[in-house]
């Protein structure tokens, strides 16, 4: 796709910020701007830049350019409803046209779960949002799952010629070569590297280089038998279940909730 790296330095709010933002914070930064673009979501021609008095951690769900109000969401929020409802547009599409790839593509019904699952934390955190991903969803799906979620976000940053994954050239246009790669993100890459699940953080990163196709709008419906099979919604709806991660679901489900 067409990245414009002027535009994204205004987005950031100037050459200032870019130049002081630390490899992984630019990074997701544009994939946020690259999501913002293939949904052509308004947002992407905010002027202004981001927000100063919003820090970089807070996730899409809490700038309300992209949800001016809210939508209802049942006293039993399921999956469902929270990708439906409580996830930004640019986030939705992207995570379901990575699904759809892995789906065409014939991928085991995880992987295409790990997927739509992949970067749904975003609405919640941008910092490390792998890591915050994997937490989320770590009561309700195969720790498969959730292994993979978790190491993608190191994986991006290596190439591997096996699964044919090049590092992205959104990367490459906009940092140094090599890239600067933080410790702990190196770190995690190593450990997962040789690791018996390694392939499902690598797939997670083969099938998000895909998801920027703007020419793709898969239904959510389509994915619902996969949702059913390997999502253990709780009876009590998501947040209501005392889960580990139960209050990272109301955060979502109630945003705007001040005690």
């Amino acid at each position: 796709m067409d990245f414009d790296r002027r535009k994204f330095i205004a987005y950031l709010g100037g050459m200032a910020a870019f130049s002081s933002m630390p490899l992984e914070a630019l990074a997701d930064e544009a994939e946020e701007f690259a999501m913002l673009q293939a949904a052509e979501d308004p947002c992407v021609s905010f002027l202004g830049g981001k927000n100063p008095d919003v820090r970089n951690g807070a996730g899409i769900l809490f700038d309300k350019r992209s949800f001016k109000e809210l939508a209802p969401i049942s006293d039993k929020p399921t999956l469902l409803e929270i990708i439906k409802f409580r996830s930004a547009e640019s986030v939705r599409l992207h995570c379901l046209r990575s699904a759809h790839h892995a789906m065409k593509t014939n991928q085991e019904e995880p992987m295409i779960l790990a997927c739509l699952l992949h970067d749904l934390s975003i609405n919640l955190m941008w910092s490390d949002h792998a890591f915050w991903g994997a937490d989320l969803v770590a009561p309700y799906v195969d720790e498969k799952i959730t292994w993979g979620i978790k190491y993608h976000q190191a994986c991006r940053f290596y190439k591997d010629e096996e699964y044919d994954y090049e590092i992205p050239e959104l990367y490459k246009c906009l940092f140094n070569n090599p890239l600067q790669i933080e410790p702990h993100i190196e770190r995690a890459y190593k450990f997962s590297k040789n690791h018996e699940w390694y392939k499902y953080a690598r797939l997670i990163t083969v099938n998000d280089i895909y998801a920027f196709d703007k020419n793709v709008n898969p239904n959510i419906e389509d994915f619902v038998p996969i949702i059913e099979r390997h999502f253990k919604q709780p009876a009590e709806g998501l947040g209501n279940d005392d889960s580990p991660s139960a209050h990272m679901w109301r955060t979502l489900i109630k945003p705007d909730r001040v005690l």
